[in-house]
């Protein structure tokens, strides 16, 4: 009875002295005196102790009072770990995350993320979701991200609480929704996280799951602006150019895509060479627009491609090269930018920068005029009249004209005319003439009075209404 007594009663002497022990190594640890700290640390970890394990761990990532040793680290964390001790299960999830003294494996960091996650531990529930979103050491699974994030968004976590914005604003994992994906971004945003700010400030400019409201929009702009976001410095500049939200500043727009532009936001880039360009907000400058449009342009942008090949077309800011300049229309023609395609096919059509080639021309006017580009249709329109670099038709020809008659074009208007008057069509070519004339084209006066002749007063009266009453934009007889 007396050894049973004595045995008990030396257990919790042991006890005591390893939460001694303990509590004098965190104390040491705090005031950064690691030797004491280890000395009190190693015996109690040897002693299968999950705190100081941990600790011990802890010290040889970091190389605090011994050289530093992932592979000793990481050793500690998992005899910590084994033993249940969330903190150290998240640890050694992140050394096989770098692959710091065991082999990379993003399954084995999926595993014990999730050991640690199912404890409760935050750092490691959002880390687990993250690595659902890639399908990083386990099978993507969006609806398991959006799980995993909203435990540790509801601790307040902004990271979590910006990624469900996220995950709302795109519909992955859950139905898309506005409304929720602005809620989880104000309340990540109101932390002062500064991606959430913008992307709010984002909401409010588009009026998504939120009353568009130009202020506020600016106003979230403006708070994830100064903390150095890049699209948020793009997006205040677009408010101070516009005059949206905010008085129109030209100069306060230039400073604004500046800010952008140096952290190497291409769509600021192009935007301050525009300011350049026209000289607004900035003293005018060729040579400042031409190389703030090369930046985008080299970076893709499709609008500062083609303000680049301009530049280069018009020898402003760079020595006059049509080679360049057709270079540069191309990469912006290729990627859609309809004006890029009109300049490109006017390069083809009179062999500038490359060879003289009919049919080249009119295939890049046809892509720019199926987008609307007015004076695409015209060229588009005159090629099929010459059936150059296309089957001569002129009923192709009066197509392309008429659209680009409908968009207020003068010599399109002028030219249906000519087609209706060579198909005995008068009250339509007094209509084409007429607009044509009333657009400023002598000529057309000329041709207008002479087929009022062949006209009836009931059909002249016609035509001139129909004339005087049309606006541009409206489909035309």
């Amino acid at each position: 009875m007396m050894k049973e007594y004595v045995w008990v009663l030396l257990l919790a002497m042991t006890s005591m002295e390893c939460v001694a022990g303990l509590n004098e190594g965190k104390t040491a640890y705090k005031a950064k005196k690691y030797q004491t700290a280890l000395k009190e640390f190693l015996p109690i970890a040897k002693g299968s102790n999950a705190d100081a394990q941990f600790n011990l761990g802890l010290m040889y990532d970091q190389g605090q009072g011994v050289a530093q040793d992932y592979s000793q680290a990481a050793d500690w964390y998992r005899k910590a770990a084994v033993q249940g001790d969330a903190d150290a299960q998240f640890n050694l999830g992140g050394m096989y995350i770098k692959g710091q003294g065991v082999t990379h494996d993003d399954s084995q960091a999926a595993d014990w993320y999730r050991k640690a996650a199912e404890q409760g531990h935050a750092f490691a529930q959002f880390n687990l979701g993250n690595m659902y979103i890639k399908g990083q050491g386990v099978a993507q699974d969006y609806s398991q991200a959006i799980d995993w994030f909203r435990k540790v968004a509801k601790l307040g976590s902004a990271d979590a609480q910006f990624n469900l914005g996220l995950m709302y604003d795109q519909g992955r994992g859950v139905a898309q929704d506005d409304s929720q994906a602005a809620d989880w971004y104000r309340k990540a945003a109101e932390q002062g996280r500064a991606d959430a700010q913008s992307n709010l400030g984002g909401m409010y400019d588009q009026g998504r799951g939120v009353a568009q409201d130009d202020s506020q929009a600016a106003d979230w702009y403006r708070k994830a602006a100064e903390q150095g976001h890049a699209t948020a410095q793009f997006n205040l500049g677009l408010m101070y150019d516009q005059g949206q939200g905010v008085a129109q500043d030209y100069s306060q727009a230039a400073e604004w895509y500046r800010k952008a532009a140096e952290q190497g936001h291409a769509s600021a880039q192009s935007n301050l060479g525009v300011m350049y360009d026209k000289g607004r907000g900035v003293a005018q400058d060729d040579s400042q627009a031409a190389d703030w449009y090369r930046k985008a342009a080299e970076q893709g942008h499709a609008t500062a491609q083609f303000n680049l090949g301009l530049m280069y077309d018009q020898g402003r800011g760079v020595a006059q090269d049509d080679s360049q300049a057709a270079e540069w229309y191309r990469k912006a023609a290729e990627q859609g930018d309809a004006d890029a395609q009109f300049n490109f096919g006017l390069m083809y059509d009179q062999g500038r920068g490359v060879a003289q080639d009919d049919s080249q021309a009119a295939d890049w006017y046809h892509k720019a005029a199926e987008q609307g580009n007015v004076f695409a249709q015209f060229n588009l329109g005159n090629m099929y009249i010459k059936g150059q670099g296309v089957s001569q038709d002129d009923s192709q020809a009066a197509d392309w004209y008429r659209k680009a008659a409908e968009q207020g074009h003068a010599y399109a208007q002028f030219n249906l005319g000519v087609y209706y008057e060579m198909g005995k069509d008068f009250v339509l070519a007094h209509i084409f003439y007429n607009l044509a004339a009333i657009n400023g084209d002598e000529t057309a006066k000329d041709n207008r009075d002479s087929v009022a002749q062949k006209l009836t007063s009931a059909q002249l009266n016609k035509a001139q209404k129909i004339a005087s009453q049309w606006v541009i934009g409206q489909p035309l007889p």
